[in-house]
C-alpha cells in the first residue's frame, strides 16, 4: 500500500498582540514581546486520497501571508489544490484552518473545491454563534464557508474515511480533536496545539493560553504514552525544525527520547 506523509511548510512567524503573522527566518528570534510560530499543514498521500491534517494559514493574517504558499507546496508534490479530497481540522483557531478559503483573486473562493472539510460540530457551532465578536474579514470567511464548503461534522470518536480516526478531547480548545491515520505500518498522530512541537514533549507545566490547562497537560501525557507504546509518528503543526518525529525511548528521570524524521517538504 502506497502512503506518504509531507509537511507543507508555510513559514515561521513572529506573532505579537496584534495577531499579525510577520515572517521571520527559522533561525531568527521573535520580535520583542512576541511568540515564534511555524506553520506545517500535513499532506497524507494514499492510493486514492490526498488528505490534509489542518489547512494552513491562508491570507487572513495580514498582507505578508498568501495562499500561494500552499499552491507552491502542493506543486512540489505534483498535486494541485483540486487534488485534495479530505481536510481534517484539529480545532477552529484561524491559523489552523484559514487556508480552506482565500481571496487571491479579489473575492472569496474555496482553496480546495473538491475536498470535504471535517470539523467538530461543537467547535463550529460555538465559533459561528459568536461570529459577531470577530473582525469583518473573519466573519465574511465563516459566512462564505457556511454557504459554499462541503462541511461534515465529526462525532466525538469516529472513523469517517478508511484509515482516519478522530477523537474529541478538549484541552487546548473546548472541542479540540486528535486525528489519527492508520494504514498498515503507517501510523500518524496529529494533535494540533496539544502537541504543537518538540518542546511539548516532556512538558511538565500547564500553559495559561489553553482553554483548560490542567486537562491539556493530562491529554498530552496520555498521547505521549500512546505514541510511544503503539508506535505512532507525531505530526507537530507548529514545530520549526523537525515537525515529524517519533518517541524512541523512555526514562523515568529524563522522559521520552525524540527521534527526528526528516521528510521532503
Amino acid at each position: 500500500m502506497s502512503v506518504s506523509i509531507h509537511p507543507l511548510y508555510e513559514g515561521t512567524f513572529s506573532v505579537g498582540t496584534d495577531k499579525i503573522f510577520h515572517p521571520i527566518a527559522k533561525t531568527d528570534r521573535p520580535h520583542r514581546g512576541a511568540l515564534k510560530v511555524s506553520i506545517h499543514p500535513f499532506l497524507i498521500k494514499s492510493e486514492d486520497r490526498n488528505i490534509l491534517f489542518d489547512a494552513g494559514i491562508g491570507d487572513l493574517f495580514g498582507g505578508e501571508t498568501s495562499i500561494q504558499t500552499m499552491y507552491k507546496n502542493l506543486e512540489k508534490q505534483n498535486l494541485s489544490n483540486l487534488d485534495i479530497t479530505d481536510i481534517f481540522v484539529s480545532h477552529l483557531h484561524f491559523d489552523h484552518f484559514a487556508g480552506v478559503a482565500n481571496r487571491d483573486n479579489g473575492f472569496w473562493e474555496l482553496t480546495f473545491p473538491n475536498a470535504t472539510l471535517r470539523v467538530s460540530e461543537g467547535d463550529w457551532k460555538e465559533l459561528t454563534e459568536n461570529a459577531s465578536e470577530l473582525d469583518e474579514d473573519r466573519q465574511e470567511f465563516l459566512f462564505f464557508l457556511e454557504a459554499r464548503a462541503d462541511i461534515e461534522f465529526l462525532e466525538e470518536d469516529t472513523y469517517t474515511i478508511p484509515g482516519v480516526r478522530s477523537i474529541t478531547v478538549g484541552g487546548h480548545s473546548k472541542y479540540h480533536q486528535i486525528h489519527f491515520f492508520e494504514q498498515g505500518e503507517h501510523k500518524y498522530l496529529m494533535a494540533g496545539d496539544i502537541i504543537e512541537g518538540r518542546s511539548s514533549i516532556n512538558q511538565n507545566y500547564a500553559a495559561k493560553y489553553d482553554f483548560d490547562p490542567p486537562a491539556t497537560k493530562e491529554i498530552r501525557d496520555k498521547l505521549q504514552k500512546t505514541a510511544f507504546e503503539e508506535g505512532y509518528t507525531i505530526l507537530a503543526y507548529h514545530e520549526t525544525q523537525h515537525p515529524v518525529f517519533r518517541l524512541s525511548d523512555y526514562d523515568e528521570k529524563s522522559g521520552y527520547k525524540i527521534q527526528n524524521i526528516d521528510l521532503q517538504e
